[in-house]
């Protein structure tokens, strides 16, 4: 097995022959259907063609190409199902696996980054690696006190080769739309080519972590491994099993989907609510599902294990409260106040003038999974919300082209569509509109609170009067039981 290919026209001439090579396949399908084969036949031959070779090169490559592969991966539930189908098996493998390094180059960089002793500090390190990703892959380990461990160790050159992929990708990321009818791909590169820094550097992950592991110690819905060693390049953390979620989407039964839809959901919410931080990569291979200690077969049972701190918003006030009174007011049918709202937001900039209704109708669709009590996010549904919104003959498309999505706000964005089109792969039922009222800031009005707050004081107050007087009650007859009288 090759090394992780470093050199910039190497990896450029891999990435330019995606585009080229689907041109290739459609020009060849032509042939075929002029042939005498069906359209049906030649199509799914071509999807087919097409998905092993994304996987080959993306997966090849690492790096920038790999990550923009995992990001996809998770919208593949927007494309219609006779070319979902094909996308999804490649895809998917992006999520769990990749071509490893060799296992001298591991080596090396363990020897560079924790001494030439570095074997001392592991009962046990299995040279094949457990998983894969877009900058490092994950060893099993035993460390020195006994305790089982992943050990995260970086691609050299990774940095270097994130940005020349994300660099490439964007220049024909206009070709690569088709990939995902509605979505705009170029943004999507640029996000991911801003964040290159922060998920290179494992001390930012490690303390993104441990700011985790702390919060949910004691969670009985969610578990987060700690840090136990971190270094420039190798980050050691305690070791999780568990189903993975890609398994759970693949063969899971409902109570599984369900169980890990509501935890993936109460995560997305209550994080930033607990640490100050939203955890910001939300594909399936990072996520686990543990079983717990209940009685066999029932959902209570089972916790979601969350995996990769790599990337995180930084939220120290938690989740802006704009967006749950926005939500609120949406669902409340309030056209003007939200227009408003979006406008003091710079959703909608000073120079463009929009119908308040028209906004209202845009974004209702998008919520209706917060309108109902549980909802069932399914592949057709998401499908519909991506041709609502992709199709340029469709009024939503025009009038989501003239909002706008302010800085801020972007990777809150990527990470919520993201986490539905996770839902959308469970095709769990889910209960949203619990998690919003629980975990998200304004989406409950604050009288609603307050008149909550006020009960619960006044429950406590009986509460505490009631006790008093059957205190005072037990001391009279005690007093009676006492009198010689």
């Amino acid at each position: 097995m090759s090394d992780l290919p470093r050199k910039a026209v190497t990896r450029t001439a891999k990435l330019a022959a995606l585009p080229l090579g689907f041109a290739g396949r459609a020009t060849w399908g032509l042939g075929k259907r002029i042939g005498g084969r069906s359209a049906e036949i030649v199509g799914r031959e071509l999807q087919q063609r097409t998905a092993e070779q994304l996987f080959k090169v993306l997966g090849e490559l690492k790096g920038g190409a790999m990550k923009f592969g995992q990001a996809l991966s998770v919208f593949e539930s927007a494309l219609p199902e006779e070319i979902a189908g094909p996308y999804r098996a490649a895809l998917t493998k992006l999520q769990e696996a990749a071509p490893p390094m060799p296992t001298s180059t591991v080596h090396s960089v363990l020897t560079e980054r924790l001494g030439d002793d570095w074997r001392e500090l592991f009962e046990e390190f299995e040279d094949k690696p457990a998983a894969a990703a877009s900058i490092g892959q994950v060893h099993r380990a035993v460390w020195h006190d006994g305790r089982e461990v992943a050990v995260k160790v970086q691609y050299p050159g990774a940095g270097q080769a994130l940005l020349s992929d994300l660099g490439q990708l964007s220049r024909f990321a206009r070709l690569l739309g088709p990939l995902i009818p509605g979505m705009d791909i170029k943004p999507l590169i640029t996000e991911l080519r801003d964040r290159v820094s922060e998920e290179l550097d494992y001390s930012l992950e490690a303390e993104a972590q441990r700011a985790h592991a702390a919060e949910f110690a004691d969670d009985p819905d969610v578990v987060v491994p700690d840090v136990v060693h971190q270094s420039d390049q190798v980050l050691v953390t305690e070791w999780m099993d568990g189903v993975p979620l890609s398994e759970v989407i693949t063969d899971g039964n409902e109570e599984q989907r369900d169980r890990a839809g509501q935890l993936l959901a109460r995560f997305l919410f209550s994080g930033p609510a607990r640490t100050g931080l939203l955890h910001a990569d939300p594909h399936p291979g990072n996520f686990r599902l543990l079983a717990g200690d209940g009685p066999a077969g029932t959902a209570g049972q089972w916790r979601l294990g969350v995996l990769d701190f790599g990337t995180v918003d930084r939220l120290p006030e938690g989740l802006p409260p704009t967006i749950g009174t926005s939500l609120r007011m949406t669902l409340d049918g309030e056209a003007d106040a939200v227009y408003q709202l979006l406008r003091e937001e710079g959703f909608v900039k000073d120079s463009i003038e929009l119908d308040p209704e028209a906004v209202l109708e845009y974004l209702l669709p998008i919520i209706e999974p917060a309108q109902v009590e549980a909802f069932t996010f399914t592949r057709d549904w998401m499908r519909h919300q991506a041709t609502r919104i992709g199709d340029p003959r469709s009024p939503a498309h025009q009038l989501g082209k003239r909002i706008n999505l302010p800085p801020a706000y972007l990777l809150i964005h990527r990470v919520t569509l993201s986490t539905i089109g996770v839902l959308c792969q469970l095709g769990a039922t889910v209960r949203l509109r619990d998690e919003l009222e629980a975990w998200m800031p304004g989406f409950v009005p604050e009288e609603a609170e307050a008149e909550e707050t006020g009960l619960a004081t006044d429950v406590e107050v009986d509460i505490e009067a009631g006790a008093d007087a059957d205190i005072e009650t037990e001391r009279g007859k005690g007093a009676v039981e006492e009198s010689p009288a």
